[in-house]
């Protein structure tokens, strides 16, 4: 395997290890070179010629390895171990060029201190507590006499120096200060097949010279699945996770053409290698950066022995009463039990808990919202009406074909406003109706889009006096239509110098002035104002505009409500009136589709929330609009268009007559 390109002694092509049988070889992007104890291994630092750099290699026996004559490959990563003297004697070397450079081994304490390697990542978790656990287990137990059998490397000797710390505190003793000690001949004895010597039973002899426990038959130890094998693992799967983001994110700062390969630099997969956190397919975390390391867990396994020299490896059940409460729960104590004995409860909405065995969850922010596992709180997006929503976007585009409708209205009857159609319904309330109409429907679309206190204060008081001069026209124009039938007829007559003077016109200002006065209470006391709610949306902050003064909100609609009815009264009284004036009727159903969509409109908005109150607001406004719209002027200006000889003296004429005759009936 190649160690990294640029640093590699060139061998020639019969020297070259490709030959040989027992070379692999897989083609690839890169190479992920590893040191790895096969045979007896050292590593050698060797100089050229003067002018030429260091290489490295390692050697063994009767074969050189670490070399790569294909140069199709590049190298990014080193894995090294499972001596921590081996990774820092490469990382000598290495960390001048940043290589990353992973360790499998177990972990070192002397590799954490990233002044000296800031290149060398460990993949074993935190192994910092075994001592502790093992001599807790001594004390559990109440061992006082304990042997033990720890490698003779720089790891173990640590481990020992830890061991004798706390075996000191708790009164434990190593018999190896004991030359007496019996079971340590025992232990020799049966494993070399030496004999006790006559003088004393703590001492041998005939044993093989340099007896070493390394000569004992691999089957006698635990070896499922070494240490070191499973680092391993885990290392080449955090280096295809690192090399997996770093593409993702060299994919979207720039395209790679002409199908050529990626040029890859070993020091940019730092910040992606610090950033690996993945479970494995065993469960595990693998995490690479240390102070999100996780402790490492130990099991405690018992050794039993059969006849034959089988032998089976059990794991001591865990003394425990209740499991571990993981993220996204809290530990809730059982009555009456001890306190080991918990139940898991999960966090309530809102709500997380981001570690193990928490007592209690944590609230987020209000800003923020709990996801779905209650692990992590996730900042909150704001929302509202917006143009680019589906709904939004139906509604504002409803608006501005109403107000284009209107407008389209009102030049009909402007063009034709000479005609007996448009001058029986009285063409000045007729237009002012018409613009207070088209500008309800534009004002609908300050309800659409992001608001600020501007929008909000116009939605409320040109929603007021635009609905006003609305409605007061439409009063003004039924009472127009009674008093033009009193007027002639022979009892009403003293009717007829209120229909010449105008008389009902003059509501349309007078409501409007009252309107305009409760909105001016309204804006000088608690006028509208931009508010936010962040509980009422999951995992939103909606973005709305507060009414202010509800009292004042309800004044005003109060007001509407009462023009409404009263001009929904007159028509009604007024609806079998000659079809001359033709507006009796027109009127009395565009008021009761007036009244009937804001009657529903009260229960319905105050059942919802967010965007949606916003959505019926709108919705009921440019109902209503469209109801008198649709009502009042449609039908003339079918008449107009497309029955004008309905649209003339004799034929409104005989209209009369015939109305006369029914009403009189």
């Amino acid at each position: 395997m190649t160690l990294f390109p640029f640093l590699v002694i060139s061998l020639s092509e019969e020297e070259c290890l490709l030959n040989k049988k027992y070379t692999a070889h897989v083609s690839g992007d890169v190479l992920i070179a590893g040191t790895f104890p096969l045979k007896i291994m050292e590593i050698q630092r060797t100089l050229r010629k003067p002018g030429h750099i260091f290489g490295i290699s390692l050697s063994g026996k009767d074969f050189i390895i670490n070399y790569n004559c294909k140069r199709g490959n590049q190298t990014i990563i080193a894995l090294t171990g499972p001596s921590g003297t081996i990774s820092s004697e490469c990382a000598t070397l290495l960390d001048l060029y940043r290589f990353p450079q992973l360790n499998f081994g177990r972990f070192d304490p002397v590799l954490s201190d990233h002044r000296r390697f800031p290149a060398v990542y460990q993949v074993a978790p935190k192994d910092t507590a075994l001592a502790l656990a093992m001599v807790a287990l001594m004390v559990h137990f109440s061992w006082n006499w304990v042997g033990l059998v720890i490698s003779e490397e720089e790891s173990g000797l640590r481990m020992l120096q830890q061991l004798r710390e706390e075996m000191s505190k708790h009164r434990i003793l190593n018999p190896a200060k004991y030359p007496e000690d019996y079971y340590l001949a025992l232990i020799w004895i049966r494993s070399f097949k030496c004999t006790f010597s006559e003088s004393s039973c703590v001492t041998w002899k005939n044993c093989p010279a340099n007896a070493s426990l390394e000569w004992l038959p691999r089957f006698l130890f635990e070896m499922d699945m070494l240490e070191e094998s499973y680092n391993i693992y885990n290392a080449v799967y955090a280096v295809a996770h690192a090399l997996h983001e770093m593409l993702i994110d060299q994919a979207e700062a720039q395209a790679v053409g002409n199908g050529r390969k990626h040029v890859y630099n070993p020091s940019q997969l730092h910040p992606f290698l610090k950033n690996i956190h993945f479970n494995n397919p065993a469960g595990d975390q693998v995490v690479l950066d240390e102070p999100k390391k996780p402790v490492a867990e130990y099991d405690i396994v018992n050794f039993w022995n059969f006849p034959e020299g089988l032998r089976q490896v059990v794991k001591t059940p865990q003394a425990i009463c209740s499991e571990s409460c993981g993220p996204g729960f809290r530990k809730s104590p059982q009555e009456g039990r001890p306190a080991c004995c918990f139940d898991c409860i999960p966090c309530p909405e809102k709500e997380i808990s981001n570690r193990t065995d928490m007592e209690q969850c944590v609230r987020c922010p209000d800003h923020q919202y709990a996801n779905m596992e209650k692990t992590q709180c996730l900042l909150k997006s704001e929302s509202f009406l917006d143009y680019q929503d589906p709904l939004g976007m139906a509604l504002a585009c409803s608006a501005v074909s109403l107000s284009t409708l209107t407008a389209a209205i009102t030049g009909i009857f402007v063009k034709h406003h000479h005609t007996p159609i448009v001058k029986a319904n009285n063409r000045a309330l007729s237009y002012i109706l018409l613009i207070s109409l088209n500008c309800s429907f534009l004002c609908s679309l300050l309800a659409i889009g992001h608001p600020n206190t501007a929008t909000c204060i116009l939605q409320q008081t040109t929603f007021a006096v635009v609905f006003t001069v609305a409605v007061s026209s439409v009063l003004a124009k039924t009472l127009t239509v009674v008093l033009a039938f009193s007027a002639a007829t022979s009892s009403w007559t003293r009717m007829r110098p209120w229909l010449v003077s105008g008389r009902p016109n003059f509501l349309i200002p007078l409501c409007t002035l009252i309107q305009l006065i409760v909105c001016g209470v309204w804006l000088g006391t608690s006028p509208p104002f931009l508010d936010t709610d962040a509980h009422s949306e999951h995992g939103h902050i909606l973005i709305l505009c507060n009414k202010g003064s509800a009292s004042a909100f309800y004044c005003v609609l109060g007001f509407l409500g009462s023009l409404a009815l009263a001009s929904f009264t007159v028509a009604f009284l007024a609806r079998n009136l000659p079809d001359t004036f033709n507006e009796a009727k027109f009127l009395t159903f565009s008021m009761l589709l007036f009244c009937s969509v804001w009657l529903t409109f009260l229960p319905v908005y105050h059942s919802t929330q967010g965007k949606t109150m916003v959505a019926v607001e709108v919705f009921s406004s440019l109902a209503s609009s469209a109801g008198l719209l649709g009502c009042i002027f449609v039908p003339k200006c079918y008449i107009i268009l497309f029955r004008p000889h309905r649209n003339s003296l004799p034929a409104i004429r005989g209209q009369t007559r015939s109305g006369r005759k029914k009403s009189s009936q």
